[in-house]
């Protein structure tokens, strides 16, 4: 049977960030979901990233009605930071990413070979939109901070799952962020929840929110698209959009215990107070899920 040649597209694009910008935000997850889309009707619900030789990554891609998706994943074969990324997807066919500066500007040039099943002209554009997705999100991001907080409990993953998520123990944990916190809605992936409290003037205050994933026992994406204040929610208009992000939980067995990262979007105004409070917040959660 005669196999058709597979044919290299490079897509490219030139984007107003320097090289270490660029790099953090191509290879962080967090950021991964916001810019992986090719569609306003597509996203990335979870991202995972191995980024070493030999090291795997694996993007979630689902239609946002959820009719449909796949994981779009591989293994990294070259990856020297700032300048150069080569993976093998698992079909079998390759991928060169490679990052040369100018300046502030930063030049990002993606080969891919095609499959088989769409037209060259299809996928081209497929894939020169995530791209132009990509400068979007890192020229808009402004002072926009990813933060990574982990500890290890002593406990399974599916014990740390439930009692992270638990609507009373939720209110114990989290009281360090606020002593009347708790919240109102589902964890189940598609649905809106509220994360509430009370503030020093005895009015509701929070976020409104929406599940983006919800792997049981492995991971969930929270997308906060605006707050509560005074009780009314708001979608837009600056103190709104200073919230506006991801939140992500992974759960990670090693030896019998859980590594649990948290993951979050935050702007320069809250990246000391989340510094500060979310390791107190984990070090409560260990201490309510290791107790008898």
């Amino acid at each position: 049977m005669e196999t058709k040649e597979k044919t290299m597209i490079t897509v490219a694009t030139r984007v107003n960030a320097p090289v270490d910008k660029v790099w953090e935000y191509w290879t962080n997850p967090v950021h991964i979901m916001h810019w992986n889309n090719a569609s306003d009707d597509w996203h990335t619900t979870r991202a995972e990233n191995d980024l070493r030789f030999g090291g795997r990554f694996l993007s979630r891609m689902e239609a946002k009605d959820g009719s449909s998706g796949f994981n779009f994943s591989g293994v990294y074969r070259e990856v020297e930071k700032n300048k150069h990324i080569e993976y093998t997807m698992d079909d079998g066919r390759r991928v060169m990413v490679t990052f040369q500066p100018e300046g502030n500007y930063t030049h990002v040039r993606e080969s891919f070979e095609t499959e088989q099943t769409h037209p060259v002209e299809t996928q081209q554009e497929g894939w020169q939109s995530i791209l132009d997705n990509f400068k979007n999100h890192v020229e808009s991001s402004g002072t926009l901070n990813v933060l990574h907080f982990e500890i290890e409990i002593d406990c399974k993953p599916d014990d740390v799952y439930e009692k992270m998520l638990d609507e009373e123990l939720y209110k114990e944990w989290t009281a360090e962020f606020n002593a009347s916190s708790h919240y109102k809605g589902s964890w189940k992936k598609g649905s809106k929840i509220l994360f509430l409290g009370t503030n020093s003037e005895g009015s509701s205050e929070g976020m409104v929110s929406y599940i983006k994933e919800n792997v049981t026992n492995k991971f969930v994406s929270i997308e906060h698209r605006g707050i509560i204040k005074n009780g009314d929610e708001i979608s837009a208009g600056f103190d709104a959009d200073s919230w506006k992000g991801l939140e992500n939980y992974t759960f990670t067995e090693v030896d019998g215990k859980t590594l649990l990262s948290v993951d979050m979007d935050a702007n320069e105004e809250f990246k000391t107070y989340f510094s500060d409070t979310w390791p107190k917040a984990l070090k409560r959660l260990k201490s309510i899920c290791e107790r008898e």
